[in-house]
Parts: structure tokens; sequence; C-alpha cells
């Protein structure tokens, strides 16, 4: 693994820009990703918030599905923040009949979990693996985490009454479900790339210099 080393960030829709910025911020080269040749050039992948059923769509239309989910099986490190969350779970609610998801992270996303846009919302939080100040964590037609299966480790929990919207929202005992990682994947239901702090793209940097998971030959 390199020393820098080289991130795609899914440039198809979404906040792909400040995904970008925070990788260079905690030392990777960002590089946009819309070709399958892109792809293979990469060491790790950001898939960015936006909206999930026309990025599942979009990802089809330029033929990069399936390609990336068999990257995605071979090992490649992935982070997806918010709508990236949805793409990589194994179970969407409330999400199109026609949605597809990469079922990277064995878990159950519930889309728009805290609410529309008008609902968005700011609170600190606690990550596993992240060490230092709490994390002003951003919300933003946020999804939350309903189930995880065997290997996922909840990094991150939204505190009980931090979100006055949402139905049940912090009901269960530690609150919501915002952050897991499982092996090489991580995902958050938050936009840390909207904030100056670049600890959680720190995180994922060293995940991919961790990997065995380089650019296809």
């Amino acid at each position: 693994m390199t020393v820098v080393p080289t991130i795609g960030v899914l440039a198809l829709q979404g906040d792909v820009v400040d995904h970008m910025r925070a990788l260079e911020a905690a030392g990777a080269r960002a590089v946009p990703v819309r070709r399958e040749s892109e792809l293979d050039a990469v060491e790790g992948l950001v898939i960015p918030g936006g909206e999930s059923t026309t990025m599942s769509k979009l990802l089809q239309i330029f033929d990069l599905f399936e390609p990336v989910r068999k990257r995605l099986d071979a090992g490649l490190p992935v982070f997806g923040s918010c709508a990236g969350m949805i793409m990589l779970a194994d179970e969407v609610l409330d999400g199109r009949a026609d949605q597809r998801s990469f079922g990277a992270i064995p878990m159950t996303v519930r889309r728009n979990a805290f609410g529309r846009q008008v609902d968005s919302f700011e609170t600190e939080i606690g990550i596993d693996g992240i060490e230092g100040e709490p994390f002003r964590a951003v919300f933003i037609r946020a999804p939350w985490v309903e189930r995880v299966g065997a290997g996922v480790q909840v990094l991150a929990r939204v505190p009980a009454g931090a979100a006055d919207s949402g139905a049940g929202a912090g009901e269960e005992q530690g609150g919501r479900i915002v952050a897991v990682r499982a092996g090489a994947c991580l995902a958050t239901s938050f936009h840390p790339e909207v904030t100056p702090d670049a600890r959680v793209h720190e995180y994922f940097v060293g995940m991919v210099r961790g990997a065995d998971a380089g650019p296809v030959e």
C-alpha cells in the first residue's frame, strides 16, 4: 500500500467535492470515479451522500454497478455517507421497489429515518476508534441502522433526544445507530465531509492503508 493512497469518490451524484477535499486533508490523493477504468485505478472508494434511488439508477446507466460490486466483494475499502450508507446495506426499508444496493454490510437501513430536509440537525457524538473531543455530526435527510448482522461493529449512536424529528428517534437503548464498520466497509448516517473536522476521513484513509486492495492490474 502506498504512503499516499489513491481514493476515489463516486462522482455520479451527491456531495463529491467536499469528500475529495476531506480526503486530501486526511492525507490521500482523491480522484473522481465515473468510469470503470477510473474505478480500477483506486485503492479505496467513497460513496457520497445524495439521493440513493437516483444513485442506484445512475450506477446502472453508467455500467458501474457490477464493477463496483465486484471490487467490494474483492475487498476494496469503501466508505459510504448518508445515501452511501444506504447503498452499502443488504436491506433497505422505505426504498423504491427498483432500488438496488451492494449488500456489502449485513445491516438494515431505513431511508430518511430522521425526517425530511427541514428536519436536518447537528449533534455531538462519540465515535469508537476516533480519539479526541466529540465529533460534530450533521444529519441531512439521514437514514439510521435498525439491524446489524454478524461481524458488524457499531461505532456511534445518536443520543436519545438529539433529534426531535423521526418516528421513534432515540427510543432504543443508547440511541439510534449512525455509524458502523464491517471489515473494509465503513458507513455513517451523517455527513462528515461538510465539517472542517477530517477525523472520519483520516480513519478511512487508515483503513485503506492497512488493506490489500490496490489498483486492478
